[in-house]
């Protein structure tokens, strides 16, 4: 019995099949059950002709070479969600470093912002010390 249930990507595919129990009606087309239904149609093995070695034989190969493209398939997914997950961790280190830039301007405008400061404080100190020192002055003259 085939069955047409759909197999997740990441469970190994059996294929069984029996000599027994064989028929000569082959049925239409598209009433095959797929074999392997994650298979477009046109790459689904056909029915072997139970009376011919060689069709069994070219069904058994097809049979393998479906689950050969199947193993691929999936190790494509694979690939495509790590591939997207590098994409994501390179994103978020290109936005890191950005960031990290931007820290930089923002740190040295800062940093001359607070010399800009110093140097004003320190102006106003002087300025200060003369004003109180002219004040004492007046204040011993008078």
């Amino acid at each position: 019995m085939i069955s047409t249930a759909r197999v997740p990507a990441d469970k190994p595919v059996r294929i069984a099949f029996s000599l027994n129990d064989a028929s000569d009606d082959t049925p239409p087309e598209d009433t095959i059950p797929s074999v392997f239904p994650e298979l477009d149609q046109q790459l689904q093995p056909l029915p072997p002709c139970h009376d011919s070695a060689e069709s069994m034989e070219v069904f058994k190969q097809h049979c393998q070479i479906a689950e050969e493209y199947h193993e691929v398939k999936k190790e494509i997914a694979l690939l495509e969600q790590r591939k997207k997950e590098l994409i994501a961790k390179l994103d978020q280190a290109e936005k890191e470093k950005v960031d990290a830039a931007e820290l930089v301007r923002e740190f040295e405008a800062l940093t001359e912002e607070n010399r800009t400061l110093k140097l004003a404080q320190s102006q106003c100190v002087e300025q200060l010390e003369k004003l109180r020192i002219q004040y004492q002055k007046r204040q011993g003259s008078s």
